[in-house]
């Protein structure tokens, strides 16, 4: 028995869901632990792509148990959207196959009235980049103690009871505060009710059955959701997301204890992308040639939002940041594919603000905005290397490139991805297996 943990090692699109997708051949549940439907994972299976927001992507898998756990924020239309369209391909969703923790908090409309409210009404350079989809208002709720729970739909009376608190509260800021539409109590409530009907069947207690799973021997699988460098604590505050992202959360988000986790696997783009607003040190500027062909080569567009990502060359800092705040045991280096044909490459291993050097990302976000990377130059390789098999197959140089960001990062890769597709993975080191 393992207890595994997949994250995100810069600011999220490494490429987890294809990770994910892998390690879930060795395991037996499979667990979302943070995030909402603000972040997608991406996979590639005999050439058909599946999205996923919400739905752990190990539900491809019919023999597998996968949970959605309290860290996580559910909105239920999106939710039941994406079971209608695993339906559609042959995939139903059943309450055998998922379970939703009665401790995961609900997105209501009036938390995305009032995200769409709040970023419109602040100025130009101030702005987050929020997606929209009511993520942090819905953390606000959970943490101010009035949120709604996915529990609350096997209460229907202390559902209704608590949207009746929430809607004159909301209703205060939407049209007072930001002059925007009230929300329906009404609506919401029809809504609602229908929702729930859906969805009570899959709701359940996690922690107790990923407990029951821990002593019946069975392999877990922990899936994190967007990157480090987006953690509401430690990422390049405020422009972040609103949960913990790092691999300590798969713990918190899911009611595992900690003392049962084997490994922390670390997702880390052979080069770095952001999308949205905030700093990003080593971004090559829109019209770059070089960025401009990682972004077409590697497909640079958000799985969930469809915007453009923002890309630049790879930043160790960023990477060395993630291996000490997830306490990473091993690396998962992906899309280094796209880097074919480049002549050089660029690798950040500190930064300088002013005369300041800093190997760590700086805490203050004016430092942070004015961070200049210093690099180190690496040869690049000419070859396709989409269609290789055996890591020893490689040419010389992506293997030194890959060796060069264990010498940094002081971190073994365990997998190596060549292409986008299911099969163009190089796994080096099966973290389930454990002498």
């Amino acid at each position: 028995m393992a207890s595994v943990v997949v994250v995100g090692t810069q600011w999220g699109d490494e490429g987890k869901g294809k990770v994910v997708d892998l390690l879930t051949n060795y395991a037996d549940c499979i667990v979302r632990f943070q995030g909402g439907n603000n972040a997608g994972h991406t996979l590639v299976v005999d050439g058909e792509k599946y999205i996923f927001h919400i739905i752990p992507s190990g539900i491809l898998y019919q023999e597998k148990t996968c949970m959605i756990g309290n860290g996580v924020i559910i909105d239920p239309g999106v939710l039941l959207q994406e079971m209608d369209e695993l339906r559609e391909k042959g995939l139903p969703v059943t309450p055998e196959r998922l379970m939703i923790s009665e401790n995961a908090h609900l997105i209501m409309p009036y938390h995305k009235m009032l995200d769409h409210a709040r970023e419109a009404s602040l100025a130009k350079g101030k702005k987050i980049g929020t997606t929209g989809r009511g993520i942090g208002p819905c953390y606000m709720d959970k943490v101010g103690r009035v949120g709604i729970k996915a529990g609350d739909f096997l209460d229907w009376g202390q559902l209704v009871d608590k949207l009746q608190a929430n809607i004159e509260e909301k209703n205060f800021y939407l049209t007072k505060q930001y002059n925007s539409e009230p929300a329906s109590f009404d609506e919401i409530k029809n809504q609602f009710e229908q929702y729930a009907d859906a969805l009570s069947p899959f709701i359940g207690n996690v922690s107790v059955a990923l407990d029951t799973a821990r002593k019946a021997g069975k392999n877990v699988l922990f899936e994190g959701a967007q990157g480090t460098q987006l953690d509401i604590d430690h990422g390049t505050y405020p422009f972040v997301t609103s949960s913990n992202t790092i691999a300590g959360n798969a713990c918190i988000g899911s009611g595992f204890g900690p003392a049962h986790i084997d490994e922390v696997i670390g997702i880390l783009k052979a080069y770095t992308t952001r999308v949205g607003e905030g700093p990003f040190p080593t971004e090559l500027p829109e019209g770059d040639p070089i960025g401009d062909e990682l972004q077409r080569k590697g497909g640079e567009f958000g799985a969930t939002t469809g915007r453009r990502r923002r890309c630049g060359w790879l930043d160790m800092v960023v990477a060395s940041d993630a291996v000490r705040l997830n306490g990473l045991t091993g690396l998962a280096i992906t899309k280094l594919d796209v880097l074919s044909g480049q002549k050089k490459l660029n690798i950040a291993r500190k930064y300088m603000v002013d005369d300041e050097e800093f190997t760590c990302m700086p805490g203050n976000i004016r430092k942070t905005i004015k961070a200049r990377p210093v690099y180190e130059e690496v040869a690049g390789w000419n070859e396709d290397i989409s269609a290789v098999r055996s890591y020893e197959d490689l040419p010389q140089e992506a293997r030194d490139y890959v060796s060069r960001i264990e010498d940094i990062a002081g971190v073994a890769p365990i997998i190596v991805s060549v292409g986008p597709d299911r099969e163009e993975t190089l796994l080096l080191r099966n973290p389930f297996e454990r002498s």
